[in-house]
């Protein structure tokens, strides 16, 4: 399955966050380029984000998220 342009901002959201906290979150300004806030609209729709600007991860998007940087980590090694 190819990487959309769209899938590939979300998976980029998600390798934002910290998961060392579950504290910590992510506040998405009106201001922000159209493109991410439509990302983080589609992870709210997903219930992967507890608001529809950002917030905190759900559990189900704390899972995903681990899964995402875990990926990357992998990808990303020499």
């Amino acid at each position: 399955m190819p990487i959309s342009p769209d899938l590939a901002e979300e998976l980029n959201i998600l390798a934002r966050y910290k998961l060392t906290s579950t504290q910590e979150g992510i506040k998405v300004h009106n201001t922000a380029a159209p493109e991410l806030i439509a990302a983080i609209k589609r992870l709210h729709d997903k219930d992967l984000l507890s608001r529809d600007d950002g917030g905190y991860l759900t559990d189900l998007g704390i899972e995903t998220a681990e899964h995402v940087q875990k990926a990357l980590l992998i990808l990303n090694s020499k």
